[in-house]
């Protein structure tokens, strides 16, 4: 059977949202968070040898990459769900904001919350400043405007048609979940189609069976 290697308040949740979409039975295998550094567990390396999340393993192959895992997915048992046609406007869409979600929606994300966490970080009291002001000039100068000038692209598309591929839900709005719950989460978002879409997919069926078979899941409390 299909198995998820599913780490807590993490990217491996919308892997789960994706199965339970499918109808796909699969299984939970949990690791969790160091609870100080909030990274993922060794044992996880036993799986791949990044140790990172997410991570399925499936008739004897192990894949890992939200990307990679959400097209393995839908090519394998989406029986032409999930993903418009091929060589149709919406399939092109569809590949675009697949890879977008990770490729550009994220790293200014993951910049915010390293800004955030140098800002606070335990040092002698004589290198705070220092390291206070990097993090600020960091956040002010490069990541707020690439997080505005992002996040106002993706409010804009999301104005043309409730979901990233067109009028119909796609695996690509499964891909997209994670940077705008993130987003949302860290707060700063005022985003009207933003929200609306947070709303619909947290509305559906399987994302809410997902979150039940995935237990906690921190990042949607923020938004």
């Amino acid at each position: 059977m299909l198995t998820v290697h599913h780490l807590n308040n993490s990217r491996s949740q919308r892997v789960l949202w994706l199965l339970e979409e499918l109808g796909v039975p699969y299984e939970v295998k949990r690791y969790e968070r160091d609870p100080k550094t909030m990274l993922a567990p060794p044992e996880l390396r036993a799986v791949h040898p990044l140790g990172k999340s997410p991570v399925i393993t499936d008739d004897g192959q192990t894949i890992a990459e939200s990307g990679a895992i959400v097209e393995y997915l839908v090519e394998k048992y989406g029986q032409g769900r999930f993903a418009p046609a091929q060589g149709t406007p919406e399939r092109l869409r569809y590949t675009y904001w697949l890879h977008y979600a990770e490729g550009s929606a994220m790293p200014p994300l993951l910049l915010k919350l390293i800004a955030g966490r140098i800002a606070s970080a335990p040092m002698p009291f004589f290198a705070k400043p220092i390291a206070r002001k990097i993090a600020a000039t960091l956040q002010t100068g490069f990541v707020d405007p690439q997080l505005k000038l992002h996040f106002g692209y993706i409010e804009k598309e999301l104005t043309k048609s409730p979901w990233f591929a067109g009028n119909e839900f796609t695996a690509a709005d499964v891909q997209m979940s994670f940077p705008l719950e993130a987003a949302t989460a860290r707060g700063g978002m005022a985003w009207p189609a933003v929200t609306a879409f947070l709303q619909r997919i947290h509305a559906r069926p399987a994302y809410q069976r997902a979150l039940e078979r995935g237990g906690e899941y921190g990042i949607v409390g923020g938004g």
